[in-house]
């Protein structure tokens, strides 16, 4: 059997969680408080996700940049990748929260959307 100690990132409370496991598959979650703790840690240890944020570049904005993040939450190993994807995207003014900057980022199926609104200038 293998132990894995993560922090649980739920709810505010950062339980300490042990989890364990045998031949890949959890068999045991424990010391989590609430139901989400037991969650986290099977879906952390099995397929972890992350949300990504970022900022792109505004043509004929009020300001420059507007910040960006996927709109679900893409495989953890992709990160990196996105982040490179994002590196020469520019938007044109006026751009709005929720407007899709870049769609099916990295082939994830996951859209970048805007998470501010910028005027044009």
């Amino acid at each position: 059997m293998e132990e894995k100690h993560l922090t649980c990132i739920g709810c505010p409370m950062g339980c300490q969680l042990t989890v364990t496991m045998e031949n890949g598959e959890v068999k045991e979650v424990t010391g989590n408080t609430c139901k989400r703790g037991d969650v986290y840690a099977r879906k952390e240890v099995t397929d972890p996700t992350r949300i990504v944020t970022s900022s792109v570049k505004v043509n004929g904005g009020k300001i420059p940049m507007v910040s960006v993040k996927t709109k679900n939450d893409i495989p953890k190993g992709m990160i990196f990748e996105i982040c490179k994807a994002l590196t020469d995207v520019e938007v044109n003014a006026p751009v709005n929260i929720g407007d899709v900057v870049v769609p099916n980022v990295c082939g994830t199926g996951v859209d970048v959307i805007a998470t501010k609104s910028i005027p044009a200038a």
